[in-house]
């Protein structure tokens, strides 16, 4: 089961909801941008261990300049994703802004058409209005 994507998944969905809920209850006592960077240093000390503790370091001059470019957009983009949902938890409720930052799903689907060719069949792109449509009515109904 460890090894199936499915489980890996759900598991970063049960997580993502979780971060939802103890983020929301974290920004209440400070401002959203400290509270990204307190949440980022954590992350950096947990990441730092298992890498460690895995022994998966690797040179990183062994890391080809493309793959440095797309992390560090990559990071970026992460970065600038945590900064706008902390404000908007911090504004809003958690059960509000969880599906609207979920419709990150649905932009996905479009970007891997888009820039990676990545195809989807009619049945794909129907779950794909479907998930637009549920995030809207959680979100604003």
């Amino acid at each position: 089961m460890a090894q199936s994507w499915i489980f890996w998944a759900f598991l970063s969905a049960a997580f993502a909801a979780l971060t939802a809920i103890f983020a929301k209850i974290g920004v209440a006592g400070v401002n959203s941008d400290l509270a990204t960077l307190i949440r980022t240093v954590v992350i950096i000390a947990i990441l730092a261990g298992i890498v460690t503790a895995t022994g998966q370091w690797q040179p990183l001059s062994s890391i080809s300049g493309k793959t440095w470019l797309f992390l560090a957009l990559s990071g970026a983009a992460t970065g600038a994703s945590w900064l706008a949902y902390f404000r908007a938890l911090k504004l809003g409720d958690a059960a509000r802004v969880a599906p609207i930052d979920k419709l990150s799903i649905v932009l996905v689907a479009v970007f891997g058409v888009v820039f990676l060719g990545e195809k989807l069949g009619l049945v794909n792109w129907l779950g794909v209005v479907m998930i637009a449509g549920g995030a809207l009515l959680l979100a604003l109904f």
